[in-house]
């Protein structure tokens, strides 16, 4: 069992509570017209154009398949702007005892790992494994998820998973749909299972103005998941959209400023919502 490994950042203190190992698994399922790493979407389909335009010489072609030279990258990232397929070349294809390995080190000086993507639950059987590897050691397991695959689906990945940050996008699921390509009833479904299961850690939506009515949007989400805060209290992040990292057509959109933000954030605590993050 083996999963593409788009990048391992040892310590993380944004992807869940104290200091974390944070995984991302490379490969997702919609199209998120904000993505802010759209690299992570696609496998690598060996074309060779990045090999060709590698400023470093990092990348080489052997037998067919692109190979990455980790010391001779200078980080310039010109293999992933370029690339067609909204994909890496920088990545690894490893087991969960092999990716276990690279968290081992920072045992002494993390609380747990968070995985993410891509869409980590494309991967529920390698999940597992590896939270299973990581409970051995004490540490706490966090999913980070778009949510369109259903927990329900899982109950042995869900026994040895404290918690999922859940992405909601937009909760109109014809501007789910316009915004990622796929409609939210099972992003929806999900919240309220998690919560019901107290699963559900955070929710996370991103402030797009100019791509979804973001206010109607906050205010419906907000009076939907308010019921689930008696069984499950869990904190909301309202996070600004911004350009960086984001493909080349949509880097021109608004970019809400804090006081629009602070206005988001006042409707969720008018919905009853006292743990909301601003980013």
């Amino acid at each position: 069992m083996k999963a593409v490994i788009n990048r391992i950042i040892p310590f993380s203190s944004v992807d869940g509570p104290g200091n974390r190992t944070a995984i991302f698994l490379q490969g997702c399922n919609i199209d998120c017209r904000y993505c802010h790493n759209p690299e992570t979407r696609g496998m690598c389909r060996q074309c060779g154009l990045c090999v060709e335009q590698c400023p470093a010489g990092a990348l080489s072609i052997e037998e067919g398949k692109v190979q990455f030279t980790p010391s001779a990258c200078v980080q310039c990232d010109t293999c992933i702007h370029i690339c067609p397929h909204d994909s890496s070349p920088r990545t690894e294809e490893l087991t969960p005892q092999e990716t276990y390995e690279r968290v081992k080190s920072q045992l002494p000086f993390i609380r747990g790992i968070s995985v993410s993507g891509g869409e980590c639950m494309l991967h529920p059987d390698f999940l597992t494994e590896l939270f299973c590897l990581a409970k051995k050691d004490g540490l706490t397991t966090l999913i980070d998820s778009n949510g369109t695959v259903p927990f329900c689906s899982y109950p042995h990945l869900m026994e040895v998973t404290d918690g999922v940050m859940l992405d909601i996008k937009a909760f109109d699921s014809e501007e789910h749909r316009a915004l990622t390509g796929v409609s939210n009833e099972t992003v929806l479904s999900n919240a309220l299972w998690l919560a019901e299961h107290k699963k559900l850690y955070e929710v996370r939506t991103v402030i797009a103005p100019d791509l979804y009515d973001t206010e109607r949007s906050i205010r419906r989400m907000g009076e939907f998941l308010a019921p689930c805060l008696a069984v499950n209290p869990f904190r909301i992040k309202v996070i600004a959209y911004r350009p960086m990292g984001v493909r080349r057509e949509y880097a021109d959109c608004r970019v809400p400023d804090p006081k629009y933000l602070e206005k988001m954030a006042d409707i969720l605590r008018s919905c009853g919502f006292q743990d909301i993050i601003i980013i």
